[in-house]
């Protein structure tokens, strides 16, 4: 199935004041989370992995995501971040590159 490679935007300041900037390009090492809210890794738009309540250290990390990821690239891989103050949607761009693609001041 095709789709469509959503362009990279830069990343902007976001949630609270200690937040800092978000990354443009998700971190392998950092993890699928946002504590309070949703996290998840979508496959065409399908949820095939979510956050879901789970302590920090079980959820995915980034590497972990691309490694199902690489598998079946020829789909349109997506991590989701939706939190307080801050939400944020990277999209697979290629080996080991997720770049943000939406940032927006989430819920709350």
């Amino acid at each position: 199935m095709p789709w469509t490679k959503e362009p990279a935007i830069e990343g902007r300041h976001g949630g609270c004041l200690n937040c800092g900037t978000r990354p443009s390009e998700f971190p392998m090492c950092d993890r699928i989370a946002v504590g309070f809210g949703m996290a998840a890794l979508t496959c065409d738009g399908k949820v095939v992995w979510s956050e879901d309540g789970r302590p920090y250290e079980k959820c995915l990390s980034g590497r972990q995501a691309e490694n199902r990821a690489a598998t079946d690239p020829d789909h349109d891989w997506r991590i989701r971040l939706e939190g307080p103050l801050s939400g944020r949607e990277y999209q697979r761009h290629g080996p080991r590159k997720w770049m943000l693609i939406r940032q927006d001041n989430g819920f709350a």
